[in-house]
């Protein structure tokens, strides 16, 4: 609470008897003072005659619907999260109450439990939890680099979002900032003090999804020795993060599906299901509605986490940005480098990463950089050591490709135009760079399933692992 002499206050709105009185019950119990009346319009007139802090309404009222005082609440009293009360498995209910602006919703019959979860998320959003840990500050959060317009805009989005329990959809390109949107949208919603899990649902292996989503219990199959928990669990009161989530087989979406509506898992091996209390955010860099079309993803999963849609922009559509995010990649780099001072873009080094399209976006701006920091002897890294890819900046650039090079990249037809050697760089150190790009390339095309990248390559897994340990990549 706020202060000593502050109790959060409730309105509780359902027209029937037995449930009002639950609820008043169980908010009594947690120190909540309520007020409950049976209809929309004793509802309407509440919130013209006093404040609240929380509000529980029924979808089915007597003079109207409960989404017409979920959109009244959002739109005249945003201070105040409301979550409705929906009839059992009535999901199309629940999605359609998450998009009018509800912070979240119980499903009848009521379980109290899952009712005190759901109370205990609103007093944290309306700041009166004394238990909820404080606010991390700017330089201990996550947080977007850029001043663009539609940089301002994502962040404006993301504050919207934090308030609400609402199933997120995050699209974008490959190397976007969709997992640091998610972690934003986390770090600044009631849930910030509970664990955030981020997973890529193509790199785990189809036979071990169900184990590795829901854990197991002892003896479940052989070698499961003790009772283990799964995604699910360890991220209990905070938000698990499905990348890639388009990777998922379709067996495994109905279990998903089942999991999120019902808000409750079964471990492998287990009899019983264990409630779970987790807002589930998704990204992926497919088109998820083209996916449902060809039969690849369910159309009820699509519908449950797509509940709002948020898009993250290609780095070639923010290029003003470039500087600022070059920039702070340059000091995270001398800083895990050890470097005295960190290394700076002389003007004309800037100005091509300003033209270049960028097609892996900030992940590849980060690898650009790396690399050249890497290769470069001076604090001020010149444009060459850039080593970019771009037809218009190669009819641009200032260094001549050696013949060799022009000879190796006819003969060997690489995936990316072979860059101009470097003279003052040794044998090795090119081949490592080589190296380096060339696994890269496969971990994004394979979405950094390394099995899959093993056999892009044509080396087996052991050895991708090695090369990977080798050159610093894990």
């Amino acid at each position: 609470m706020t202060s000593t002499d502050t109790v959060p206050y409730a309105l509780i709105v359902d027209d029937e008897a037995d449930i009002r009185e639950l609820v008043e019950i169980t908010l009594a119990r947690m120190s909540i003072k309520t007020l409950a009346v049976a209809n929309l319009a004793d509802a309407r007139q509440a919130f013209a005659d006093e404040r609240f802090d929380l509000c529980l309404t029924d979808m089915r009222l007597p003079d109207g619907d409960g989404l017409e005082l979920v959109s009244f609440i959002s739109d005249n009293h945003p201070h105040c999260p409301v979550a409705v009360i929906t009839a059992y498995g009535s999901a199309d209910s629940a999605v359609a109450s998450l998009k009018a602006g509800a912070f979240d919703f119980v499903s009848k019959p009521i379980d109290v439990a899952g009712l005190r979860a759901l109370v205990a998320q609103a007093l944290k959003l309306a700041g009166l939890d004394n238990d909820a840990p404080p606010h991390p500050s700017l330089d201990a959060s996550p947080r977007l680099i850029g001043n663009t317009p539609s940089m301002q805009r994502l962040r404006e989005t993301i504050g919207k979002l934090a308030r609400s329990q609402a199933p997120v959809y995050i699209t974008g390109e490959s190397g976007t900032g969709k997992e640091l949107v998610a972690r934003m949208i986390h770090a600044e919603g009631p849930r910030m003090g509970s664990a955030f899990v981020p997973v890529n649902c193509g790199a785990i292996p189809s036979e071990l999804m169900e184990s590795e989503f829901f854990g197991y219990v002892r003896g479940a199959f052989t070698g499961a020795m003790r009772d283990t928990s799964g995604l699910f669990a360890r991220a209990d009161g905070g938000t698990l993060f499905l990348d890639e989530v388009a990777d998922l087989p379709l067996t495994m979406q109905v279990k998903l599906l089942r999991a999120i509506q019902e808000r409750a898992i079964r471990p492998v091996g287990a009899n019983d299901e264990t409630a779970v209390d987790v807002r589930v955010i998704c990204a992926t860099h497919r088109d998820l509605a083209a996916e449902v079309a060809r039969g690849r993803f369910r159309e009820d999963l699509y519908y449950r986490l797509n509940v709002i849609e948020v898009h993250v922009p290609p780095l070639r559509e923010r290029r003003a940005d470039i500087a600022a995010l070059a920039g702070r990649i340059l000091e995270a780099l001398a800083r895990k480098l050890r470097l005295r001072h960190s290394p700076t873009l002389a003007p004309a080094a800037l100005e091509a990463l300003e033209q270049y399209t960028f097609p892996g976006n900030i992940r590849e701006l980060e690898n650009i950089l790396e690399r050249a920091v890497t290769l470069s002897e001076d604090a001020v890294i010149d444009r060459r050591y850039l080593r970019l890819n771009s037809p218009l900046l190669e009819g641009q650039a200032q260094v001549e490709p050696a013949p060799s090079e022009a000879l190796a990249s006819t003969a060997n037809a690489a995936p990316r135009p072979a860059a101009p050697v470097d003279t003052s760089v040794d044998l090795e150190t090119q081949l490592e760079t080589l190296e380096r790009e060339r696994i890269q390339d496969a971990l994004e095309t394979c979405h950094y399933n390394k099995t899959k990248a093993a056999k892009h390559l044509g080396i087996t897994f052991r050895a991708l692992r090695y090369r990977l340990a080798k050159l610093g990549m894990n």
